[in-house]
């Protein structure tokens, strides 16, 4: 079933200077959620008890039959909510706002104007983005929400890498030969499990508490000195290494040279062989993830340790890391499972969309989306709008000139 306009088509989706009258009736904004078709993606983009909030925002929320399936919200679920669950695909895909987690194939199908938000990656999906503007597709990338106050409860990024900090620290409990925490027995005491967490951003503090509620001692290192008293609030001991700060824009780190590379290596190589577990979550948004484990350093660990790479996605922080795969190299487990927070997919889809909710009712005016690039976090999420690529960061990451201002 098609969902009906209550009067003859108007322009859905206006600039914030759109000066005309309001609009003579209520026109319905037709929300689609396609079911996610990537392989081994498991997560849906908006969850039965986000449908209600949209509903309330003057919004008629069309969802493809099956879309929830794999993350544990049936069909039944959705209508109970108030959406209707159709079994045309380009129904959902033609909606007037789309929402996915990961970018459908048949986005040929979205029409001039409308608009969609989702994973877009500029840096490596720049065919899909030049497609998106040349179809006057208004694009938002979720990864690009600003980290700034107003925008926390949109923050896509550190919703679902604290997902995959959690359970990278199970991952590795279930394939280490050891026990996490110290056992007295009768026979004797065993020691605690040493877990080394590379990387304190929000994946690595949750790594970090998730290994200490399971009895391990646990060491993590960081480039930025400011993550050095979270790092301790944990109760893990901040690795303190003679480097000089690597912090970046919005509380990142910033992508760091050879040299430094290098040098910290050579500092950390003593602490990864001492590890049971390393895990490592190193990421510089956009860019290759840096290398921190060498093969070397691999083979300096005691067989039967385990690593776990959530960086494998975009290159990994551990040279032998294989994306999607777990390897042994000299006895020690290189776990490059990517898309972690799928594997988690009721909460991680409960908190995506909440997500991509509160960004759509950010954008959202008198029922309308309002498209206003003086708004911090519109502008820095905002890629193609009027055909045009607008995002100034997305430009970068595709080796773009910067937009004609």
């Amino acid at each position: 079933m098609v969902l009906k306009a209550q009067c003859p088509r108007q322009p859905l989706i206006r600039a914030a200077t759109d000066s005309r009258a309001p609009l003579p009736c209520a026109t319905v904004v037709k929300v689609g959620v396609p079911r996610e078709r990537a392989e081994g993606e498991r997560r849906v983009a908006l969850t039965p008890d986000q449908v209600g909030k949209l509903g309330s925002a003057g919004y008629a929320v069309a969802v493809e039959a099956g879309a929830g399936e794999t993350a544990g919200f049936d069909d039944d679920a959705y209508r109970q909510a108030g959406a209707e669950v159709v079994s045309d695909r380009a129904l959902v895909v033609g909606a007037d706002v789309l929402l996915y987690v990961q970018a459908p194939s048949d986005v040929e199908r979205l029409r001039a104007g409308a608009v969609s938000i989702g994973y877009l990656m500029p840096a490596t999906q720049a065919e899909l983005v030049h497609t998106l503007a040349g179809r006057g597709v208004t694009a938002f990338s979720v990864e690009l929400v600003p980290r700034i106050s107003r925008a926390q409860s949109m923050d896509v990024l550190s919703s679902q890498a604290s997902l995959a900090g959690y359970r990278a620290v199970l991952m590795a409990a279930t394939r280490l030969g050891k026990y996490f925490p110290m056992l007295m027995t009768a026979a004797g005491t065993i020691p605690p499990a040493r877990v080394l967490v590379l990387g304190a951003g929000v994946a690595g503090l949750q790594a970090i508490a998730t290994a200490r509620r399971l009895g391990a001692v646990v060491e993590a290192y960081d480039v930025r000195p400011a993550a050095r008293d979270e790092v301790r609030s944990l109760g893990a001991t901040f690795l303190e290494l003679e480097l000089e700060s690597q912090e970046g824009e919005g509380g990142y780190a910033r992508e760091q040279t050879e040299d430094f590379l290098r040098r910290q290596r050579e500092l950390l190589t003593q602490r990864v062989a001492a590890a049971d577990v390393v895990i490592t979550t190193a990421a510089v948004p956009g860019r290759r993830a840096p290398l921190l484990v060498t093969a070397e350093m691999v083979r300096g660990m005691r067989r039967g340790s385990v690593i776990v790479d959530l960086a494998a996605e975009t290159g990994g922080n551990c040279e032998v890391t294989r994306p999607g795969q777990i390897v042994q190299v000299d006895g020690v487990v290189v776990d490059g499972t990517t898309n972690v927070p799928s594997l988690i997919p009721i909460h991680a889809s409960q908190l995506y969309a909440r997500n991509v909710t509160n960004l759509l009712l950010h954008l959202t005016a008198d029922g309308q989306v309002r498209i206003d690039l003086e708004d911090e976090i519109t502008r820095a999420c905002c890629v193609t709008h009027r055909g045009e690529i607008v995002s100034g960061r997305a430009r970068e990451l595709m080796g773009l000139e910067a937009a004609r201002t």
